[in-house]
């Protein structure tokens, strides 16, 4: 192992910052109350992933989980996947969320592209909520039925939630930027009673009308009894009897808010992370697991305070609107942002931070590179005199952002780079304020995720980069993926490489410090701005124009050199890829899958590559884009077409050169 750099240190806390950190008051409490005292950071982890039954339990006491019965054995089973946690237990993720309720602050602070910033008071909040709840249970919605919205980053979206988890019915949301065969695509696999909808979004300084979606969603979605129309201008046409209702109808006045007390494993929401084949997976996470994985995240890692203005920019298509929306949990005030980060230009939301005086504000790491290439200097444009903290995830965040943040916000800011995902809504690796912050390195391993880099023959690696593995349950696992009845789908998706131990799919490298380094995806996923895809959900929208016989996608998303995202087509006999053909492609895309999966580049090839069974080659592909050697990379007697990588090496070749 060759000798690494010590990167700079970019920051490290005041006796003051630790003293009055989140973290820091839970280690005071586990001294008091269970005479364990852990001197820093890494021997709490230590015993956070050795002793998982006793760590996830003082969560439980610290954090006074509100519920209806109380466990009987913190962990049951202890297999990955099929791990039973807080066996007995009954409760509500809602219930977390009330507890909080105060005239003190208000619940929510909200501002859009044309909505200037407002408030929703906790009392307002909850109103809304008990009214849409019980508007819903008149309407047959109850325990198990989902309910789907599709809906943008707006308080509206936050009450429908809290409404339909109240009930003990099941959460699925897309955003109005996703286009309709990728929302079918999600919707349809799970069947749902009631669809809550905006008939119309603003975005990047256009008008979106939506009423034609909607109508076509009512009508691919046959198992619809329901709609509630939330605030926007028109009407879907609807070509069945189905009772509509409008937002204002649907939550006047004041029903009390009653709270269906679930088990600890029921399903809370279904989230969608695809893979390279077939349609998105449809993850199920419970009630429970979220409450404990996220409140951990929130308040001991992201140290959120009641006191706290909390923002994390995000569309409801991505899982960080769950956890921005999480910071309710915590208690509180959080703040939603629903447009553009780059309209009218990249200062927004650096403006918006000032409006709302956030104390903490966070965004994927693309958002600060961008800002970093326009030029933008954030104290310049907005008092952030009350910022405090600042969050990073959905790609690797580069050692120039790193450098870039602290160069315009000053050493009194504590940065967190996390690490995590849709599939199990949490974060793997992140930050922690009792540790120096080190440039390009996430400050640690997360609190009860047990998490290594293995090799190829799943040995643990130590300061070398191999496979983000978790080697031990946590609670916010999927419960299992809807319509996978003998659980096969599950299996292969995370534990088909190491069996018995979660493969994320990311590229991680664990420092001597206890710190990490993510350089990327290591399978074929795309990570486009921090939102996930899978490839097949691109070949389908490409392969259905009449030209195209074939089509191959990879993502090169690596730390340290800018996002690129490749397309390879494969034409009919005769034709050439021209600016006509290339912009049908891109709008296929556009229309069927969204705007953020765009190609930066589409190429004519002679053939994909492909085993003996039929599958494309994108992982071989990417790692010969990335600079590895064809010899490494593919096992040619294993292909129907092996010279088909020659054109691949070529270009990998001329990439490289340029």
């Amino acid at each position: 192992m060759s000798e690494r750099q010590q990167p700079a240190l970019l920051w490290a806390p005041t006796p003051e910052r630790i003293a009055n950190s989140r973290l820091k008051l839970y280690m005071n409490w586990l001294r008091a109350e269970r005479g364990l005292d852990f001197q820093d950071y890494d021997t709490l982890w230590q015993w956070s992933v050795r002793e998982p039954e006793a760590f996830w339990a003082s969560l439980w006491t610290y954090f006074d989980v509100k519920h209806g019965k109380t466990y009987t054995k913190v962990l049951g089973r202890r297999d990955m996947p099929g791990a039973e946690w807080f066996v007995g237990a009954e409760l509500n993720f809602v219930d977390q969320i009330f507890k909080h309720e105060t005239d003190k602050r208000p619940a929510i602070l909200f501002a859009s592209e044309v909505r200037p910033l407002a408030s929703m008071s906790w009392a307002e909040l909850k109103r809304q909520v008990g009214a849409l709840s019980a508007h819903l249970r008149a309407h047959g919605i109850k325990r198990g039925d989902r309910v789907v919205c599709y809906a943008p980053n707006t308080p509206e979206t936050i009450i429908a939630f809290l409404a339909v988890v109240s009930l003990g019915a099941v959460w699925s949301v897309c955003s109005p930027d996703m286009g309709l065969q990728s929302v079918l695509d999600r919707f349809r696999q799970i069947e749902p009673a009631a669809l809550i909808a905006v008939p119309s979004c603003d975005y990047n300084g256009k008008h979106h009308d939506k009423t034609d979606t909607l109508s076509q969603l009512v009508a691919a979605l046959p198992t619809l009894q329901h709609l509630v129309l939330m605030p926007g201008t028109g009407a879907p046409k609807l070509d069945r009897p189905l009772d509509c209702i409008p937002w204002d109808r649907a939550t006047e006045g004041h029903a009390p808010l009653v709270v269906e007390q679930v088990p600890f494993d029921h399903p809370l929401w279904v989230v969608y992370s695809s893979g390279t084949t077939g349609l998105p997976k449809p993850i199920v996470h419970g009630h429970g697991g979220i409450v404990m994985v996220i409140m951990a995240l929130i308040v001991l890692h992201n140290d959120i305070a009641p006191e706290d203005v909390f923002h994390w920019y995000s569309s409801t298509g991505w899982i960080m609107w769950n956890a921005q929306m999480s910071g309710l949990l915590a208690g509180a005030t959080i703040a939603l942002y629903d447009g553009a980060p780059s309209y009218p230009d990249w200062t927004r939301l650096w403006r918006f931070a000032g409006e709302a005086k956030l104390s903490f504000f966070g965004a994927g790491a693309a958002f600060y590179a961008n800002c970093q290439k326009a030029g933008v200097v954030p104290r310049e444009v907005a008092d952030l005199s009350h910022l405090r903290s600042v969050g990073s995830t959905g790609s690797p965040l580069s050692e120039e952002s790193y450098a870039w943040i602290y160069q315009q916000l000053g050493k009194d800011v504590w940065l967190t780079s996390i690490s995590g995902g849709t599939d199990f809504a949490g974060a793997f690796v992140g930050g922690n304020v009792l540790q120096p912050i080190y440039a390009g390195e996430m400050q640690c391993r997360c609190l009860g995720a047990d998490i290594q880099a293995f090799d190829d023959d799943g040995k643990a690696l130590t300061d070398e980069v191999g496979e983000l593995v978790c080697v031990s349950p946590i609670p916010s696992m999927p419960l299992f993926l809807w319509n996978d009845a003998d659980g096969k789908r599950y299996r292969e998706s995370y534990f088909d490489t190491y069996p018995g131990i979660w493969r994320h799919g990311d590229w991680i490298r664990i420092t001597p410090r206890g710190g990490a380094v993510i350089y990327g995806r290591s399978d074929a996923t795309i990570n486009r701005y921090g939102l996930r895809l899978g490839t097949s959900e691109i070949y389908r929208a490409v392969e259905e124009l009449p030209e195209v016989l074939d089509s191959l996608v990879v993502d090169l998303e690596f730390l340290g050199r800018d996002s690129y995202m490749p397309l390879f087509v494969v034409l009919r006999p005769g034709l050439t890829l021209d600016k006509a053909l290339q912009d049908r492609i891109n709008l296929a895309i556009r229309n069927s899958v969204s705007a953020r999966f765009v190609p930066n580049d589409i190429f004519q090839v002679p053939d994909v590559p492909r085993t003996l069974s039929g599958k494309k080659l994108e992982v071989p592909v990417k790692k010969l884009l990335l600079g590895q050697p064809l010899e490494k990379v593919a096992n040619l007697g294993s292909m129907a077409n092996p010279q088909s990588l020659d054109w691949y090496v070529d270009f990998a070749r001329k990439r490289a050169a340029a």
